[in-house]
């Protein structure tokens, strides 16, 4: 029986999603708890993989299970297991075709920035904390230039390929990048593709929060994207301030 289950997860204390056997993941627990509960292994797809540190609140996971199992049950069950850290938000049986990643239609990430002389600390694992002031009129006006379908090198860190195969491509197609202001000098960046490369969103953030403090001018990103060359860009963002918001199917 095929599952699809949303997870939300808190990813500070993770070295991202996927599995690692050296280190503890969100996928490695899920799977602890499956094995626990089944008896026999159990191994996740998630619509996508999460850094170290980066948290989800919309990641959806497919799953094989036997056809004995009970959705709301499991549901339970794993989280019990692996609350409070990792919640299943909702589970339900889908048709054995349903893949949580090639399945997906686009995907959604929220970035949030804490502007401010100090620093808070009911935020700090959520929010990247920004002191200086920002033009958020700016970083807006230069987030326009990253909507449409791009190469986005520049913005993304290269996928290792096996020697003699041709890279893979880093062609995507954004059809959401804003700046919204929120309470208490909080800032949040969302964004929206059918898929992203890695990295992808912490540059654009890391960037475009160079452009609001004055180091870029916002019609500087088309020549970014131009150079194809990581070094083109600004800083990269830190994990911590991002969240797998939501993906469509």
């Amino acid at each position: 029986m095929k599952l699809k289950a949303t997870v939300a997860y808190h990813g500070s204390g993770f070295h991202g999603f996927a599995v690692n056997n050296d280190v503890r993941t969100v996928a490695g627990d899920l799977q602890r708890a499956l094995l626990q509960v089944f008896g026999t292994p159990i191994t996740v797809t998630c619509a996508g993989r999460t850094d170290r540190g980066v948290h989800g609140r919309g990641q959806v996971i497919s799953l094989d299970v036997p056809d004995t199992a009970e959705p709301g049950r499991l549901e339970r069950s794993l989280n019990g297991l692996c609350g409070p850290e990792i919640v299943v938000r909702d589970m339900q049986r889908v048709d054995d075709d349903f893949d949580a990643r090639f399945s997906a239609k686009w995907r959604r990430y929220r970035y949030q920035v804490m502007r401010g002389v100090h620093p808070d600390p009911l935020r700090a694992a959520t929010a990247w904390h920004v002191w200086v002031p920002l033009d958020v009129g700016a970083m807006n006006e230069a987030a326009t230039h990253l909507l449409g379908e791009h190469d986005f090198t520049t913005f993304c860190k290269r996928p290792k390929v096996p020697e003699g195969m041709p890279d893979k491509t880093l062609v995507r197609n954004v059809f959401e990048a804003s700046w919204v202001e929120g309470e208490d000098d909080l800032l949040e960046f969302w964004v929206q593709a059918r898929a992203f490369c890695h990295q992808m969103v912490r540059s654009f953030v890391g960037t475009l929060v160079d452009v609001g403090a004055g180091r870029y001018e916002p019609d500087s990103i088309p020549q970014m994207l131009a150079a194809k060359d990581r070094t083109a860009a600004g800083q990269v963002a830190p994990p911590h301030g991002l969240t797998f918001w939501e993906v469509r199917y």
